[in-house]
């Protein structure tokens, strides 16, 4: 029989008609059947990538997408083979125990990933293939060759180049190897909490897998019209909640074009942010260590960030939803119970963050990487570096944004009752500002700094790093 090939599956795992799967020969365009015994490989590694392992709400939804798609591979004849442990030494025990040839994945961007690559290729015939993105990050330069930095250049380049190819069916079938190697057993990698659960708003709220990517999609696809309203408003299912499901491979960027693009209206904004994505690669294959080092260095070397007891207890606070800003604050809850935040309220909790308290924007960006089961670490580092000002690309540090506003403007009351249930009795406008109309429940923080206060502190350190710089 013809020497199975190992198809090493990481968080973008699920990808039907790659060129990583069809190299490996699992399975041909227009669900044709494998052509060869093919041998589906997930390594828990959690030594590379060090202190950037995966979070907590990342490895629950890791935990059923991968039940998920296991049982997807045995209704074609396969299975999935787990392994824990470094990368390179799981994949070269497999092919000592299977006889394999050759390893094929799909290419990754994260600086740990590029190097858990490198290690495998010094040892095995490594296959890297592109398929996660419109386009391979790296591709798509300017007209002196150079990468893109800002993104409304890049995403008129690549508009050039769309729509993707047509994504593929999954294949009817993968050959089986003659005798499968040895497999973890997915619960004995402990990926879901016990002792507190406190994941129970989690299942509540997704289904992990490419049954609920596809709902998902076809919930989004009659509202992605309306998309450029819709994402600014908490109290509305105006976001696709897509997020998760691209960053696990649960469904490609090609199909959620496709099955969007036609859809009119505000459709192009919801197709920018799938091209937001790709721009984000591209800056982390530019600076592999954008998540811990900002863009300017000013912002780390000059930029009086608050720390110590009295930042460490507003750290808590933002943390914990009890800030006393009520749209913050019902962000922070909804990312703790769901492990996922509204678009808007994410823009508006991170600038809070950031220039309200004055408190580095990496500490924000590790608790979202812990609290999110949409953790990416390109999106992520991007985003609050955006935020924060720091970034190649971002906005201006002193364009702070303005809770309490953004609230009415973006009619967060319903969103403030669910959240935070001890303003539930109050009608608007108080409910935005509760302390201002003198109707602050007791069970209710004050607020944590007034905001005319916190913004003439964020601009007087911003003075100060200029003065530095100079």
């Amino acid at each position: 029989m013809t020497a199975p090939s190992i198809l090493w599956l990481r968080p973008a795992h699920r990808r039907w008609g790659t060129a990583a799967q069809v190299a490996a020969g699992a399975g041909g365009p227009g669900g044709a059947a494998a052509a060869g015994p093919v041998i589906p490989v997930f390594i828990l590694d959690d030594d590379t990538p060090k202190h950037r392992r995966m979070g907590a709400a990342s490895r629950w939804w890791l935990h059923h997408s991968l039940a998920s798609l296991d049982a997807s591979l045995r209704e074609m004849g396969s299975r999935l083979i787990l392994r824990r442990g470094k990368c390179e030494e799981q994949l070269a025990l497999i092919v000592q125990e299977s006889g394999a040839s050759t390893v094929h994945c799909l290419r990754h961007y994260e600086p740990w990933w590029r190097n858990a690559e490198k290690a495998v290729a010094k040892r095995l015939d490594l296959q890297c293939h592109d398929g996660n993105y419109l386009l391979p990050p790296g591709s798509l330069t300017t007209g002196s060759g150079t990468p893109y930095k800002i993104y409304t250049p890049f995403w008129r380049a690549l508009k050039e180049h769309m729509p993707p190819p047509s994504p593929s069916n999954r294949p009817r079938e993968i050959a089986a190897p003659d005798k499968w190697p040895a497999s973890d057993t997915l619960a004995d990698w402990h990926l879901l909490p016990t002792k507190p659960d406190w994941a129970t708003g989690f299942a509540a709220e997704w289904e992990p897998g490419e049954a609920g990517a596809r709902k998902r999609i076809a919930a989004f696809a009659d509202e992605a019209a309306d998309y450029d309203r819709g994402r600014n408003l908490p109290s509305q299912e105006g976001s696709s909640r897509l997020s998760p499901h691209l960053h696990f491979g649960e469904v490609s960027p090609a199909t959620i074009w496709h099955r969007t693009a036609d859809a009119g209206g505000s459709v192009d904004v919801f197709l920018g942010e799938i091209g937001w994505r790709d721009y984000a690669q591209n800056i982390i294959l530019q600076f592999p260590d954008y998540g811990a080092r900002s863009a300017r260095a000013a912002f780390d070397d000059a930029l009086p960030w608050r720390s110590a007891a009295a930042a460490d207890a507003d750290l808590a606070a933002w943390q914990q939803g009890r800030t006393g800003y009520p749209i913050v604050d019902a962000g922070m809850r909804q990312l703790w119970v769901t492990g996922w935040m509204h678009n808007r309220v994410r823009m508006i909790a991170a600038s809070f963050l950031i220039k309200h308290l004055l408190i580095d924007w990496r500490q924000g960006e590790q608790w979202f990487w812990d609290t999110l089961v949409d953790a990416d670490y390109a999106s992520n580092a991007v985003n609050w570096q955006w935020v924060a000002g720091s970034g190649v690309d971002s906005n201006m540090f002193p364009r702070i944004m303005a809770p309490l506003t953004q609230s009415e403007k973006f009619d967060a009351a319903a969103y403030i009752r669910q959240w935070v249930p001890e303003l539930a009795v109050l009608s608007e406008p108080a409910i935005h500002d509760p302390e201002s109309f003198g109707q602050r429940p007791r069970s209710y923080p004050a607020k944590i700094i007034g905001h005319r206060e916190a913004r003439e502190r964020a601009l007087a350190a911003y003075d100060v790093m200029k003065a530095r710089g100079n």
